[in-house]
């Protein structure tokens, strides 16, 4: 494993267009929080707009345009992060402001598949900023809009000065509904402490633990027709080791394409450690993490965000892991 000491912190700026993601960008280059950033700013068009937008700031801004981030640049994502990596510059950390059209996965799958930006760095969280007066419009009308709230660690819901008491609830739900697990908060103009959004390490799923060891146990298991929804499994009985890895790489080959995000918690019989595993579509890393504290209880909990899940499939494919 990479020492995470020293690995950058990467965190993927992502949101429908118009939400405010450049609002927040520009927060993050100029209130003073002492910290040097590289940006990465990707683009949709031939012609770069957004670096006419974003502050004169201090730090090194690389523009990614003609194609999204998530088809035809990752490999260009790989290289602009080998190539600052080289530079041996001080960095505290690597955003990213992906396109208003992007799909979050691609980018973070990025730090699964590359070995040497898994090395180097280390997905820190993925920040979606919603439009609270045109979300739910969004929502109906682009798939985009709910893969970004899917794969959120962190949702800005932003401009809800414009919305109501009712309307803001009634976004949130359509939120929690799509994703219960991440975090919501509420902004005008991107106005939030940093602490909030940087450095969160919320994409360590081990680390989120720690600090919310509920994470994964309350019942979320919506049944709704909005596509994306999750789906929780959890069981007091330990798994057979070999059964609940292969049946895990057998999910993720079978309806990876459709699982946005996957993680989990396993009791693994005959192991005093936990096994975490998570995945993005498919790809997936799992292992022993710490042991088990005295007065925990072993429970397996596993999560699963994605479009259509099969159910019953996963339920029944679950159990059979029984020990």
């Amino acid at each position: 494993m990479p020492d995470a000491a020293s690995q950058i912190p990467v965190t993927v700026l992502t949101g429908y267009l118009g939400s405010g993601k450049t609002t927040l960008l520009n927060r993050i280059l100029t209130e003073t929080h002492g910290k040097r950033f590289a940006v990465i700013v990707n683009e949709f068009g031939e012609i770069g707009i957004d670096n006419d937008l974003i502050v004169d700031a201090d730090e090194e801004i690389f523009e990614m345009n003609n194609g999204c981030i998530c088809c035809t640049v990752r490999g260009d994502l790989i290289r602009i992060i080998a190539g600052l990596m080289r530079r041996g510059r001080g960095f505290d950390g690597i955003v990213i402001e992906t396109t208003g059209l992007a799909d979050p996965a691609p980018v973070a799958q990025t730090f699964f598949v590359d070995e040497d930006v898994r090395r180097k760095t280390k997905l820190d969280s993925i920040v979606t900023v919603a439009d609270a007066k045109h979300l739910l419009e969004q929502i109906d009308r682009a798939p985009e809009a709910q893969e970004q709230l899917a794969f959120a660690d962190v949702v800005l819901v932003n401009k809800v000065d414009l919305v109501d008491p009712d309307a803001l609830a009634s976004v949130e739900r359509r939120i929690r509904n799509i994703n219960p697990y991440t975090k919501i908060h509420r902004t005008e103009r991107c106005g939030i402490d940093l602490a909030q959004v940087l450095g969160r390490d919320a994409f360590n799923l081990e680390r989120v633990l720690e600090v919310e060891p509920g994470f994964l146990t309350e019942e979320h298991d919506h049944e709704h027709d909005e596509g994306i929804g999750s789906l929780s499994l959890v069981a007091d009985r330990p798994m057979k080791p070999n059964r609940f890895v292969s049946w895990i790489q057998d999910v993720t080959q079978r309806f990876g394409p459709d699982i946005l995000r996957m993680k989990g918690v396993a009791s693994i019989e005959d192991d005093d450690r936990q096994f975490v595993v998570q995945g993005v579509h498919m790809l997936i890393e799992g292992g022993s993490q710490r042991p088990w504290k005295e007065q925990e209880p072993r429970q397996t909990r596993l999560v699963f965000i994605g479009r259509d899940l099969p159910r019953d499939v996963l339920r029944q494919g679950f159990e059979a892991c029984f020990a």
